[in-house]
């Protein structure tokens, strides 16, 4: 078995196991909220702001980076929409809630312990420079569209959209985390030996209980209605979106090894923000949740193949 795909099978039976343990009652469902709480807003940030203090991003190609991984968000968010609206016959809200879920990467809870697994630290490094603008940009997207589409013919009010977005970021530990490392980097002063030993150990928790944590939820949300359009948009997250970003990293000639992370990053199935904006507006929640539990099972096999095709192309 080749080390690509044994650590791959590593992290989805990580979340295979998550799964199990809520589906056979072993551990209550809700479990899973705490579990994911910790690994969101303790064990992550202090992963991020860790790899903040100490890494090296010299040749990633940030803007080269986010432009074609972004350019790909773009393509899936759109034609989400699109197949939500026109094919399925669904409102412009649910067509929001699709475009988000064919988009949305989970590069948090999956993305870090995978990206980790399969790349190494400098894969995480350049990882943590996308993880820095994603979020920000993501949720921004998702206000100003749920501003357009859920204000009930309301007009759109500017300045309610940015104290929403100032409020989630201001709050939120993963950009709180990236910020603070960045300081803490800046001033040049190291870590003290007894903190850097608590971040660790904490930090290095962040993988595994991740990964139990997404099976966990998994189990909770499970599968309910709109399955056709789960699989197409599935499909639209799992192909379309990591084949504009292999194709751009190819045509932009973007280093190796951010081409990977590019790749990679576009064939994560999506999280349970989708899901979460879904809840927002009051509809396609079945859509959202049913979506990320379909591609994330495929994921376990796309990603394989989506790796195998960026290490035949950019060696």
């Amino acid at each position: 078995m080749s080390p690509l795909v044994e650590t791959i099978l590593f992290v989805f039976s990580l979340v295979a196991l998550g799964y199990l343990s809520g589906l056979t009652g072993y551990l209550n469902q809700e479990i899973g909220e705490g579990v994911s709480a910790f690994a969101v807003n303790v064990a992550m940030p202090l992963l991020l702001f860790r790899t903040m203090i100490g890494a090296d991003f010299h040749g990633a190609a940030p803007w080269s980076f986010w432009g074609v991984y972004f350019a790909a968000v773009i393509v899936a968010w759109t034609a989400g929409h699109l197949i939500t609206t026109r094919i399925f016959d669904r409102d412009s809200q649910a067509g929001v809630v699709g475009g988000v879920s064919s988009a949305f990467s989970n590069l948090v809870l999956l993305g870090i312990p995978f990206i980790l697994g399969v790349l190494g630290q400098p894969g995480f490094e350049i990882l943590s420079l996308l993880i820095s603008v994603h979020l920000p940009i993501m949720i921004m997207a998702s206000v100003i569209l749920f501003e357009v589409f859920g204000g009930a013919g309301e007009a759109v009010q500017p300045m309610r959209i940015v104290r929403t977005f100032i409020r989630r970021m201001a709050v939120n530990p993963l950009i709180v985390a990236i910020i603070a490392g960045q300081v803490w980097r800046a001033t040049g002063v190291p870590l003290p030996a007894l903190p850097f030993r608590i971040v660790d150990a904490l930090a290095d928790t962040a993988g595994p209980v991740a990964l139990f944590a997404m099976g966990l939820s998994l189990c909770r949300f499970g599968l309910s209605g709109n399955i056709r359009p789960a699989l197409v948009l599935s499909g639209v997250k799992l192909i379309l979106m990591p084949a504009i970003a292999l194709g751009l990293s190819w045509l932009l000639g973007l280093p190796p090894l951010t081409a990977k992370v590019a790749v990679a990053a576009a064939a994560l199935p999506s999280g349970v923000n989708s899901y979460l904006i879904a809840v927002q507006f009051g509809t396609g929640q079945a859509l959202a949740s049913n979506q990320m539990t379909i591609a994330t099972a495929c994921a376990a096999v796309t990603t394989v193949v989506w790796l195998s095709l960026a290490q035949l192309v950019f060696g």
